[in-house]
């Protein structure tokens, strides 16, 4: 019995893993454009001289290069605390274990995503040609390992605890409601769980934009900024305020939302059929006492 326990545990791990990383590298290859007008919208130095509608598909390669770790990384650890918080907590107190579960996954995904995302929106706003590699080198070299590698590693889980504290819990939400009032509690497929996602993506990417606006700018701003000491989230939140306003900490509401909601849609859809190939094959393979 102990046996098929962590047999189950390690396949339940392993199609997490593995399903996470599939999800995360399709969809952000799919919806690379969006994400780049969205980069652009947020730049600094306006839309047009960040680039515009040209090259939208500039920083993929980095995009490509982080994806599937980091969405592994993230919902390996989503669904093993979910796995041993479930038979312990109540049924009412879940949520705060998909908020925690959440937060905890997003810190270990951001120690991938962050040099991903340096390098990948200081390719997209560059009108030069400079290679990925030269950007991380450069970035290393003139701002050092945390300055500029991980440069925005802070404003990044701020912006990305309160999007899954949001998000996950809506996920879950309407998974089970869906379940109960429409499914007489037989799981969802791949496609109805596609749909939540959407929804949870879109809600959540629309209420936390002006967070992934200062973690933009942030990442972006130049060298003299950034050893001005004042790049900091509530710095540069209140220089955007103030010089822009409300419409600036939304900029790119449209393509962000646009893009989370498909990308919402895509990412769980495809998340949940991975996963469950993947741990059926396991099973299969699997010989049981």
């Amino acid at each position: 019995m102990a046996l098929q326990v962590d047999t189950a545990k390690n396949h339940m791990m392993w199609s997490a893993f593995l399903g996470g990383g599939v999800a995360g590298l399709f969809v952000d290859v799919v919806l690379f454009p969006l994400d780049t007008l969205k980069t652009r919208l947020q730049a600094e130095q306006g839309f047009k001289n960040a680039g515009g509608f040209r090259g939208i598909y500039k920083g993929l390669g980095p995009q490509i290069v982080g994806s599937a770790p980091q969405a592994a990384l993230f919902f390996l650890t989503y669904e093993s605390i979910k796995y041993y918080s479930e038979p312990l907590v109540p049924k009412g107190a879940m949520p705060l274990v998909y908020m925690f579960g959440a937060s905890v996954s997003e810190v270990m995904a951001c120690l991938v995503r962050v040099p991903m995302e340096v390098v990948k929106q200081r390719k997209q706003t560059s009108l030069g040609n400079k290679s990925s590699m030269k950007i991380l080198m450069s970035a290393y070299k003139y701002e050092g390992f945390f300055g500029g590698i991980y440069r925005g590693f802070g404003s990044t889980i701020l912006r990305e605890i309160p999007f899954s504290i949001i998000q996950f819990p809506i996920l879950e939400f309407c998974k089970s409601y869906y379940r109960t009032k429409f499914k007489n509690n037989i799981p969802l497929d791949s496609s109805e769980v596609a749909v939540c996602g959407s929804i949870a993506g879109g809600v959540s990417a629309a209420v936390t934009t002006p967070l992934d606006v200062v973690k933009t700018r942030i990442m972006l701003a130049d060298r003299k900024a950034a050893k001005k000491g004042s790049l900091t989230v509530l710095n540069t939140f209140k220089r955007v305020l103030k010089q822009e306003g409300v419409r600036g900490l939304f900029s790119g509401v449209v393509p962000r939302t646009l893009w989370i909601f498909l990308g919402g849609y895509i990412f769980f859809g495809s998340y949940d059929f991975a996963k469950n190939s993947i741990y059926d094959f396991l099973e299969e393979k699997t010989p049981h006492r």
